[in-house]
């Protein structure tokens, strides 16, 4: 134990998700600790099978389980499978929980939930307490809905059996090794790549998708990877906690931005028939700030040229 809570030099870490997006960014911030770190290959470790986490937990024995793994997407993404979803985050979540219980030597369990879980009229910025106050935005409520019951059940253990769960909710990650999918990625990584094959297509005018007048907050994935484990050492809460940069950004200046970064100059329309997601997104992030001293660190700016610059270089690679 630190002044801070646990110590993570001297701990075993367990991180489901370690060869996801987020992932691939907190396994190495965790090796910076000094933390032994477990990252399970994802064949064999089905997460919804109980027996598996069972099975995982013997093995690896963890002092501290950071929950990444998780089914997750865009909007186009949660409207084709709303019920995998669902099913598939609760599942995983569930077991992770239960069988940390079962298992009765884990210090620390850090659920990493999700900003879908805020209701869809949330007033800006978001506080935590706040994630009560409605129903989540229809296109991923399932999602959404999935991760706040693993609130519930992180509160009910911590309650009824004193386990230290806690629940942090990240605002939308982005970064280099995301997702570019465009049947299941998120706004940035499925931004750039709409722009940059409209260079390469030498496409004089696009169309995206909404009005472009909603707005996200967006946290580069290394940033984030520095709240968890901050969380890890030194958050202690049944309150959830808030991850992000408390700036809000409207999606038609990130389309421009990215176009910029992007070199493409043609024009940009918007389908205001299709959906663009919850009408606000940003942040209240003063507990994280004043409880664990940690804020974000990557502008925009930098990060959104980072993705362009990896997803520019990675796309040749696919071709050659």
């Amino acid at each position: 134990m630190t002044e801070h809570g646990l110590d993570l030099s001297t701990s075993r870490v367990l991180v489901t998700g370690s060869n996801g997006f987020l992932g691939q960014y907190m396994v190495p911030e965790l090796g910076n600790t000094g933390a032994t770190v477990i990252s399970p290959p994802r064949a064999g470790w089905d997460l919804r099978d109980p027996h598996n986490v069972r099975l995982l937990y013997m093995r690896s024995r963890p002092d501290i389980v950071i929950h990444l793994a998780a089914k997750a997407g865009g909007i186009q993404a949660n409207q084709d499978a709303p019920g995998m979803f669902f099913h598939d985050n609760l599942l995983m979540g569930m077991n992770v929980i239960e069988q940390a219980r079962a298992y009765g030597k884990i210090k620390k369990l850090v659920i990493v939930g999700t900003v879908c879980a805020y209701p869809k009229n949330t007033p800006a910025p978001f506080q935590e307490q706040d994630i009560w106050a409605g129903y989540p935005e229809e296109t991923n409520a399932p999602y959404g809905v999935a991760k706040r019951a693993l609130l519930v059940m992180g509160q009910a253990y911590r309650q009824q059996y004193g386990m230290n769960i806690v629940h942090v909710l990240p605002a939308n990650l982005y970064g280099p090794l995301d997702n570019f999918d465009p049947r299941t990625s998120h706004v940035v990584p499925a931004l750039i790549r709409k722009l940059q094959d409209a260079v390469q297509q030498r496409a004089d005018c696009i169309t995206l998708w909404g009005t472009g007048d909603a707005t996200r907050e967006f946290l580069h994935a290394e940033d984030a990877a520095k709240g968890i484990a901050a969380a890890a050492a030194g958050y202690d809460s049944s309150m959830p906690l808030n991850l992000g940069t408390g700036i809000e950004t409207h999606i038609r200046d990130l389309a421009a931005q990215i176009a910029k970064k992007s070199g493409y100059a043609g024009k940009v329309l918007w389908d205001g028939n299709k959906p663009t997601g919850q009408p606000r997104r940003v942040l209240d992030i003063s507990r994280a700030r004043d409880l664990l001293g940690w804020t974000a660190k990557i502008p925009l700016d930098t990060g959104l040229t980072q993705t362009v610059h990896w997803w520019s270089h990675k796309s040749r690679d696919l071709e050659e």
